[in-house]
This record gives structure tokens, C-alpha cells and sequence, in this order.
């Protein structure tokens, strides 16, 4: 192991000799205080470290030891329901021994190596195994089963296995390799965080995540193994639809990175989450979540390795045959942190002092997202969706981080402040966002929600489209220029917006939509407009079309439980007597 001296100290930069031993992006401890650190630059003898923990105190002259072994993620039975800094310490752990800040140098494990977890197995001696291969089980949570598989590089025949009580660290299955050599497998695996773990191939998502938010399912839906970018301006609500998106998700597993966000935000996540419960398990959301807070008080360099930490984890499970959603909040302090490092390391600047390499870091990150067919000697496939906020100062989406990002996502969710400033939540723009899977999903959504889905779909973005270029004219001369059938547009316009598209995360049953519900609320809507023009063509009174009484209830459809389904039916039977009516009245 290499072994040096500190010559110079720039924050959270230092630079040591006596290091041409070292390889890049290993693992150093620095001084006597033990930090912890990561070699990211090798001039001849000498490494420039990034230390993930405060660096003041440190002087020249102080050791510098590496550890031979790059930045390393430790996986096994454990993970759901922890609590981490960006380098994968167990915050809750760190709070028991050191109190609520973290004591420099504090070496504690990210796993509990005392614990017994209770393994069944799934193999049997005799078997033939490959890497990802699955042994047995751990029922490591209510409603997350962890998959113990064959280690990277390991593949041979079964020589021993029992079912038992082990601690991570136990060696509970003997595999003889085609050498001979006998391999003693254990729980724990560790995998270092800057390379993706391995897979069979990518294949193209053709199923959506199902979110329970309408402007997403319906306008601008993700799939499975998409990848997704929130950017907006303070206060839009990034973080509210991330936290929404993690709550209701149709995913197996959440990692949830806070990355240089607020401290307040990350209490709300650690505070809200155990109390909710999961609609399709019943059981607590935290029973299938994964947290990784690195708040922007917490030292720059960690934030940078917070996004690495997280995506890895998700691609563990991942690999058990999971679909896995990763919330990181925000990729833009992970870029600053970019920046500030590169900066100190006196690195060329690229666009607005970001590095010149910020586009492929990014678009690194996203990669390693996906549907995939796993390693193993089956057939198993797992996804990992990811959704990244992004920060633009000013809400200007041109700057580099957020142009470099919507280089690489397939879904674009522009918040707006003005609907923010509204009370219009989610605050998704529709008229900027977009979404490069529609078309892809749109055979899914026809044959698992309804054969017209596409075509309502399409028909209710033309009105929002249509509303918006007659906003100019009514800004111009008024509302009374505008033709009966521009008026009831309008007032379709409205209430696809109201009724449909905004929702309230607070109450118990507008917060969740199912894909049938968004589908007949739609529904009413179009009808609604349908019925509406075949009345005024026919000489009804647009006031009297506008004042339908039916309308409240197609507004109110939204607050219409799961369960009750049958009251979308009473409401369409009602718009049809009523517009029948008017027709009727209007061909006198």
C-alpha cells in the first residue's frame, strides 16, 4: 500500500508525495484522524485527494495511507429501511455513538455485522451456478425479499448449503469452481461505486412506471427503466414531486439521494415516509426505501460521491430482478461539487466554470439506469428508473447542467413558478414538457388501460394547445371575440386543467390516481365537450351548455374513491339526459 506525506491542503483538496504506488480513485486515510479520502488526480509521485470530511487542522507533513482498494459500496441484507451519508456510513449509527454531528475519522460500518438474518435456500448441493445465480433467500423486510446471488466472477457447482441463521460476514455455501478450488460464499459482496455492475443486455422498456400522478401518467409518462429530468426554478416544486413520485411509484425498491439539498427537506423525507403507507403492500414505505441524505452542510466532496453511492445500490437490487426507482435531489449541487473540485485542481473550466467533462459525468450516471436482462443462468430482467431534479439558477433551463441532461433523458418535466405561485401542484408545465415514450407505450396503454387511450390523449393536448394561442387573442380584444365553439373550448381547456390535471397531494384520495380512474375522468371531460358542441350546433344557448349541472360532478369526479367506480357511470348517464335536453330544446 502506498503510503505518503501531505504537501499541500486546498479545503477539501489535498496533494500528497511519495504516492507513485497508488492507483486512481483509490481509497486513501489522511493523518492521524484517519479521513477519508479518494485519489482523483496522479501527477508522477504525487495524488491529489478529495477528502469526503473536513479537512481544517490538517497540515504538510501529516501521513497519507491508501487502502488499495477504490470507493466500495458494502451489499447485503440490511440496506432497506438504513439511513446514509454520501460514502455509505449509517447515519443513525454515527447519531448513537457521536451524537447529531459526525465526528471526524469515525470508522463505523455501513452493515450490521452482529445480526442473524434467517437464510432459506434455493439451491441445493449439486447444482451447476453462475454469477447472479440465486442461492436463497432473506426475508430482509415486510415486503422486500433480498435474493442472495452468486458473487462477480464465481461459477462452479454447489458443494454445501444450509438453511440457518448467519451474519453477513458467515460463509453459508461452499461453491467448487472448474479449477477445484472450493469458494466459501457470504452475504456480503462489495462493489466499487464508479463502475456499473454487469448485465446479459439492455432491452428497450415497452411497460410504463405507473406514478399516480395524472400529468405524468396520461401526458407525459416514464417507463420502466426511463430515465426522467424535474428541472424548475426555487420553489416550483422539484423536491414535492420527487417526494411524490417515491411514495406512489409502481417500483419494488425507492433510493431516494438527497444530494446538497436543505437539511429541513431531508427531515421531512425521514419523517414522512416511516408513517406512510405503501397502497399496494400496507405496509410502511420505509419497508422498501433506501436513503442517502447529504445535505449542503455536509462536505462538498461526499455530494460528488452521494449520486455513485445511491445508483449502485439500485443496481444491486436491481439485479435480483427488481424494478428500482432513484430519486437523486438535485443533479445540479452534484454538478457544483464538480465544479468546486475541478476548480481547485486547476482544471481547464469549461461552460460557466463547470469541467469540461460535466456532460459525460452526467451522462454516465443516466447510463447505468435501464431495463436489462440480469446475469444469471435463467431468464430474469429488473429495471432501474431514474429521475433527477436539476436546480438551473434562475429557473434557466440554458445553463449547462440542465442542457446537458436533457441531452440524454427521454422525459422532460418543466416546472413552472407561475403554477407553483398558483397552487397548481404538480406545477408541470404541459405546453414545455415532453415525453419520448409515448409512442413506445402507447401498444401497453391500448391493451392494458383502453384501446383509445392514445387518441384521447392526443385530442385533450390539442385543447390545452388550442387554449393556449386563444389566450392571446382574449388578452387582445376579450373573450366576446371569440366564437361559441373557441368559447366552450376554453372552458374544456379549464377544466382539463383544473379538474384533471391538478392534484392534491394532501388528501387521502386525490394524491393517488389509478390508470382506470385518470382514463374515466378524462373521459367525462371529452364527453363533456362533445356533448357540448352537438348542443350548440344544434341552437342550444352556449350559457346554458356552460351551466350544465352535471359539471360540478365531472369537476368533483377527482375525489371519487378506488372503490366506487360505478358513480363515473351515473355521471355519464346524467351528461347525456342533460345534453340530450339541450339538444332537444335547441332543435324547437
Amino acid at each position: 500500500m502506498a503510503q505518503g506525506k501531505i504537501i499541500k491542503v486546498a479545503g477539501p483538496l489535498i496533494v500528497a508525495s511519495g504516492m507513485q504506488d497508488a492507483r486512481m480513485y483509490d481509497v486513501v486515510r489522511v493523518s492521524s484522524k484517519r479521513l477519508v479520502g479518494e485519489i482523483i488526480e496522479l501527477r508522477g509521485d504525487k495524488a491529489s485527494i478529495q477528502v469526503y470530511e473536513e479537512t481544517s487542522g490538517l497540515m504538510p507533513g501529516e501521513p497519507v495511507e491508501s487502502t488499495g482498494a477504490p470507493l466500495s459500496v458494502e451489499l447485503a441484507p440490511g440496506l432497506i429501511e438504513s439511513i446514509y451519508d454520501g460514502i455509505q456510513r449509517p447515519l443513525t449509527k454515527i447519531v448513537e455513538l457521536a451524537g447529531e454531528r459526525i465526528t471526524r475519522g469515525i470508522e463505523v460500518s455501513s452493515l450490521d455485522r452482529e445480526k442473524k438474518w434467517a437464510f432459506v435456500k434455493r439451491a441445493i448441493p449439486g447444482d451447476k451456478v453462475k454469477t447472479g445465480d440465486i442461492l436463497g433467500i432473506v426475508n430482509e423486510s415486510a415486503v422486500v425479499e433480498h435474493r442472495i446471488m452468486v458473487p462477480a466472477g464465481v461459477s462452479g457447482t454447489v458443494k454445501s448449503i444450509d438453511d440457518g441463521a448467519y451474519t453477513i460476514e458467515d460463509a453459508f455455501c461452499v461453491i467448487t469452481d472448474e479449477t477445484g478450488k472450493d469458494i466459501p460464499v457470504k452475504m456480503l459482496q462489495r462493489w466499487p461505486v464508479r463502475r456499473g455492475r454487469p448485465y446479459k443486455q439492455k432491452l428497450s422498456p415497452n411497460y410504463p412506471m405507473v406514478t399516480g400522478q395524472r400529468v405524468i401518467d396520461t401526458f407525459f409518462p416514464i417507463a420502466s427503466g426511463g430515465v426522467a429530468a424535474v428541472p424548475g426554478p426555487f420553489g416550483s416544486g422539484k423536491t414535492v414531486v420527487q417526494h411524490q413520485l417515491a411514495k406512489w411509484a409502481d417500483a419494488d425498491i425507492i433510493v431516494y439521494v438527497g444530494c446538497g439539498e436543505r437539511g429541513n427537506e431531508m427531515t421531512d423525507v425521514l419523517r414522512e415516509f416511516p408513517e406512510l403507507h405503501d397502497p399496494r403492500t400496507g405496509e410502511s414505505l420505509m419497508k422498501r426505501t433506501v436513503l442517502i441524505a447529504n445535505t449542503s452542510d455536509m462536505p462538498v466532496a461526499a455530494r460528488e460521491a452521494s449520486i455513485y453511492t445511491g445508483i449502485t445500490i439500485a443496481e444491486y437490487f436491481r439485479d435480483m430482478g427488481y424494478r428500482v426507482a432513484i430519486m437523486a435531489d438535485s443533479t445540479s449541487r452534484w454538478a457544483e461539487a464538480l465544479r468546486e473540485m475541478s476548480g481547485r485542481l486547476e482544471e481547464m473550466p469549461g461552460e460557466e466554470g463547470y469541467p469540461a467533462y460535466l456532460a459525460s459525468r452526467i451522462a454516465e450516471f443516466y447510463e447505468r439506469a435501464g431495463l436489462v436482462d440480469c446475469l444469471c443462468s435463467g431468464e430474469r430482467s429488473g429495471s432501474i428508473s431514474a429521475i433527477g431534479a436539476v436546480s438551473p439558477p434562475g429557473g434557466d433551463i440554458s445553463e449547462p447542467v440542465s442542457q446537458a441532461t436533457l441531452r440524454i433523458v427521454k422525459v422532460f418535466w418543466g416546472l413552472s413558478a407561475s403554477l407553483a405561485y398558483k397552487r397548481h401542484f404538480p406545477a408541470i408545465d404541459w405546453l414545455q414538457s415532453y415525453s419520448l415514450y409515448v409512442d413506445k407505450l402507447s401498444r401497453w396503454f391500448a391493451d392494458h388501460v383502453a384501446p383509445d387511450w392514445t387518441e384521447m390523449r392526443a385530442r385533450a393536448m390539442r385543447v390545452l394547445q388550442e387554449e393556449n394561442e386563444l389566450n392571446e387573442i382574449v388578452q387582445l380584444v376579450g373573450m366576446d371575440a371569440l366564437s361559441w365553439k373557441d368559447r366552450l373550448t376554453m372552458e374544456v381547456a379549464r377544466s382539463i386543467r383544473e379538474d384533471y390535471l391538478h392534484q392534491n397531494a394532501f388528501d387521502d384520495i386525490d394524491t393517488y390516481t389509478s390508470l382506470e380512474k385518470q382514463y374515466r375522468m378524462l373521459q367525462l371531460i371529452l364527453a363533456y365537450m362533445d356533448q357540448g358542441n352537438a348542443a350548440l350546433y344544434a341552437g342550444a344557448d352556449l350559457s346554458r351548455v356552460l351551466e350544465m349541472p352535471v359539471r360540478e360532478k365531472i369537476g368533483r369526479a377527482k375525489f371519487i374513491p378506488e372503490s366506487e367506480m360505478k358513480q363515473f357511470d351515473q355521471i355519464e348517464s346524467e351528461l347525456n339526459s342533460e345534453a340530450a335536453a339541450l339538444i332537444e330544446e335547441g332543435g324547437l
